[in-house]
């Protein structure tokens, strides 16, 4: 199949150049995302499942950038999501994959001290992860950035081979035992890193994790949805040395700060000088982003660069509350015609994209 995608080499030079400058906090203005599709087309997610053959997945996806428009400091991309924490998956979990979801559920064993935290290079989901992210990189070429897939965290990972509950009972129980198992999820984290980092490098188009953020380097959106359930305290103990050995290992870093219940973090969070930025998601049913204008001046007073999922009315006013600096501001906008069951965001017209862009991007 070809692939048309009207992003031509003067566009990459753009997004290289814009979001450099961001990077090193040089960028007068905030980085705006628009994204549309054409109104034939009807988006449908796929998952994963063993049986699916990758080229017939791949197929589809072609098909769907084909179709989309690439806005403002938007570019091509492509990331293979096989859910977040599939590295639980490389080391025995059950994967359960379904039509818009994945999750896991432990297959291992009922003791924490009998897991056996092992580099299989044979398992059937790292070799499908593998397999994804080599073909897409092999067909689309330096067309598409082609990102990570989720590995997830150590935590979280952890609790996807325990199970939740029992992971926090081990905290009490075992809390040292705890602490070898997660340094040893670390230390395959980073293996596993590091090979699919060879495979995305050929596209010559840098990196890009599951968010839109674009890096010229190695990069990572780091979370640990465990850590809602812990304390500050916890989390400086457990996620934290996580975290640093992995920020550590890239050229740019950010965090997902996912719901009220990981904001305790944030001070912890905005003292690491190897992190970049912070991810505000306010979960579901919570206010959206600009509704939270004192945690985001919070984060850009703490010198962190601030990742956000915005409607257009939400990304005017925190541009005009906070300014745009320091700001990443992701408007996916789907065409007027087209009924996307995924998309809860406006619905804008050609003409209504362009002024919103000079609005934001204007120096």
């Amino acid at each position: 199949m070809s692939i048309n995608l009207r992003f031509t080499e003067q566009d990459w030079e753009r997004i290289q150049r814009d979001w450099n400058a961001w990077w090193a906090h040089e960028l007068d203005r905030p980085l705006v995302m628009v994204e549309t599709a054409d109104a034939s087309f009807v988006y449908a997610a796929f998952s994963f499942p063993l049986d699916k053959p990758a080229d017939e997945v791949l197929d589809y996806y072609e098909i769907y950038l084909d179709n989309k428009y690439f806005y403002g400091d938007a570019w091509p991309r492509w990331w293979p999501n096989f859910g977040p924490g599939i590295i639980a998956g490389f080391l025995g979990a059950t994967v359960h994959c379904a039509e818009h979801t994945v999750w896991f559920s432990p297959g291992q064993t009922d003791k924490l001290e009998e897991l056996a935290l092992i580099y299989d290079p044979d398992n059937v989901w790292w070799r499908r992860v593998q397999e994804f992210t080599r073909l897409a990189v092999e067909r689309w070429g330096s067309q598409v950035m082609v990102g990570h897939s989720d590995i997830g965290q150590n935590f979280d990972i952890l609790a996807h081979l325990r199970g939740t509950q029992n992971l926090l009972y081990d905290l009490y129980d075992a809390p040292d035992l705890v602490a070898k198992r997660l340094m040893e999820i670390t230390e395959l984290w980073l293996r596993y890193y590091d090979e699919l980092h060879e495979l995305v490098k050929p596209t010559g188009r840098g990196t890009t994790p599951s968010a839109p953020i674009w890096s010229p380097g190695r990069c990572y959106l780091f979370q640990s949805d465990f850590a809602y359930m812990i304390s500050p305290e916890m989390f400086e103990r457990y996620v934290l040395p996580d975290l640093t050995i992995c920020g550590a290992a890239m050229d740019h870093s950010f965090y997902h700060l996912d719901g009220k219940g990981q904001i305790p973090h944030l001070d912890l969070l905005l003292a690491q000088a190897w992190l970049d930025g912070i991810q505000w998601i306010p979960g579901a049913g919570a206010p959206p982003p600009e509704d939270w204008l004192p945690l985001l001046k919070r984060i850009r007073d703490g010198g962190k660069l601030c990742q956000l999922y915005v409607s257009p009315e939400g990304a005017r006013t925190i541009v005009r509350e906070l300014g745009g600096r320091g700001f990443a501001l992701h408007i996916t906008i789907d065409d007027p015609n087209i009924d996307n069951p995924l998309s809860k965001r406006p619905k804008l017209s050609a003409e209504e994209v362009g002024d919103l862009l000079q609005l934001l991007t204007a120096g």
